[in-house]
C-alpha cells in the first residue's frame, strides 16, 4: 500500500522561511513534492523558490492574520489537491516572573495556538476535497516537548504548546471518521533563530536538518506522534513521571536565581 509521501503530492507548510520549516521545505522538495511555503520573510521564501523552481511556491503571510490567510487560501485553491498540511509557524517568548507581563503569554498563545487554529480553518476544506477525490490526506502540527516539564520562564511557551497538543489530539478524534489523520510533532531543542537567542544550556541540541529529516520520515511512515531526539524526549518522559513534589523541586533548582532587592536597586 502506498504511503502518503511515497508519491509526489502538494503540501502546505507554514513557518517555512526559517528554522525547522525552511529545512523541511527543502527535504520535501528534494523528495519530489510541491510545497506551498508560507512565512513572513519574503526574501527567504523567494530564495527557496529559486532553488526549487516549480516545486516550492511562495505564499507569504502571517498565520495570525485573517486577511493574509485569505490570500493564501487562493494559492491553495490554485494548486489543489492539497493532501498534507504541516502547521509549523511558531514563536517563543520567555516570561520574567520578577516583572510579570501577561503580554508575553498572550504573544505565545496568539501565534502558537490561534495561528494554528486559524490555519486549520483555512486548509481543512482542501484536505476534505482531497479525501472526496479518494486521495489520502493528513494534518500535522509542530508542537514541542517543552510542555512535558515545567521549565522556568517558559510559562507562556509551554502553555501554548500544551494547548496546541491537546487541540490537535482532540481534532484527531473528530477527524477520524473522515479518514484525515492528525500528527503531533514534539521536538526537543533544535538550532533555529529562536533557540539562538537562548542564554541557557540546551541538552541534545540538534540541527534543523536533522529535525526535518525526523519529521519527514515520521510522516512518510504515517505516525500520529513524532518525537525527537529520542535521548531527550525519553529523559523528559521519565522526569515527568516523577511525583509532582520532586518535579517542583527539580524545576525550582533549575530556575535562574533572582536578584535581591539591594542588587535590583
Amino acid at each position: 500500500m502506498n504511503r502518503l509521501l511515497d508519491t509526489p503530492i502538494t503540501i502546505w507548510l507554514t513557518g517555512a522561511s526559517s528554522g525547522i520549516g525552511e529545512s523541511l521545505a527543502r527535504e520535501l522538495a528534494m523528495a519530489g513534492h510541491k510545497v506551498i511555503a508560507t512565512g513572513r520573510s519574503i526574501p527567504s521564501l523567494d530564495t527557496l523558490a529559486a532553488r526549487f523552481p516549480g516545486q516550492i511556491i511562495p505564499a507569504p503571510g502571517d498565520v495570525t492574520d485573517y486577511a493574509g490567510l485569505a490570500s493564501i487560501s487562493a494559492t491553495l485553491q490554485e494548486h489543489q489537491p492539497i493532501q498534507l498540511a504541516v502547521l509549523n509557524a511558531g514563536t517563543c517568548e520567555y516570561l520574567d516572573a520578577q516583572h510579570f507581563l501577561s503580554a508575553a503569554v498572550e504573544s505565545n498563545v496568539t501565534t502558537n495556538l490561534f495561528g494554528a487554529t486559524r490555519s486549520v480553518e483555512t486548509v481543512l476544506p482542501f484536505l476534505r476535497q482531497a479525501r472526496h477525490q479518494g486521495l489520502p490526506a493528513r494534518l500535522a502540527f509542530v508542537s514541542s516537548s517543552a510542555w512535558w516539564f515545567p521549565f522556568a520562564r517558559a510559562e507562556g511557551y509551554g502553555a501554548s504548546k500544551a494547548a496546541l497538543s491537546y487541540f490537535a489530539r482532540s481534532l484527531r478524534a473528530d477527524l477520524a471518521s473522515e479518514a484525515i489523520p492528525v500528527t503531533v510533532v514534539s521536538p526537543g531543542f533544535v538550532r533555529t533563530p529562536l533557540t539562538d537567542r537562548n542564554d541557557f544550556p540546551m541538552p541534545f541540541l540538534i540541527p534543523p536538518e536533522e529535525a526535518a529529516r525526523s519529521i519527514f520520515i515520521g510522516l512518510r511512515k504515517g505516525h500520529n506522534e513524532i518525537q525527537f531526539p529520542k535521548r531527550f524526549t525519553w529523559m523528559l518522559k521519565i522526569v515527568s513521571a516523577l511525583p509532582q513534589a520532586l518535579q517542583d523541586r527539580l524545576a525550582a533548582s533549575m530556575a535562574r536565581p533572582q536578584p535581591s532587592n539591594k542588587e535590583t536597586q
